[in-house]
């Protein structure tokens, strides 16, 4: 899930509410905040109104809603890597990577 705010510095306008609901920082670095459940079930990704990555993550989501293709094939690739064991999110992330740019190559105009 992703969330744009004005500023990501001012995380006393957006960060205090998403803990109190049980929400835990797991990402604190330049220009972008992510916060997830203790479940890992939900993730929420923060960044500012315009930051170069909100638009690649609205490209990336249109494209999995118009094309059941890419759909099937990012969420075949989530449910394969699932049944691994991963010693951080950065290996998971890192292992869904390659599928991501593809897709993302795909919803790009040429």
């Amino acid at each position: 899930m992703l969330v744009t705010v004005a500023d990501i510095t001012a995380e006393e306008d957006y960060l205090s509410p998403l803990l109190d609901v049980g929400y835990e920082l797991r990402i604190r670095e330049p220009g972008h905040r992510m916060v997830r459940t203790p479940a890992l079930d939900v993730h929420i990704h923060l960044l500012e109104v315009k930051h170069p990555s909100v638009s690649a993550y609205l490209e990336f989501r249109n494209r999995l809603r118009k094309h059941a293709q890419d759909r099937d094939l990012y969420a075949r690739t989530k449910r394969e890597l699932l049944t691994q064991d991963w010693p951080d999110m950065n290996a998971y992330a890192a292992a869904k990577a390659e599928v991501i740019t593809d897709i993302l190559s795909r919803a790009r105009p040429r």
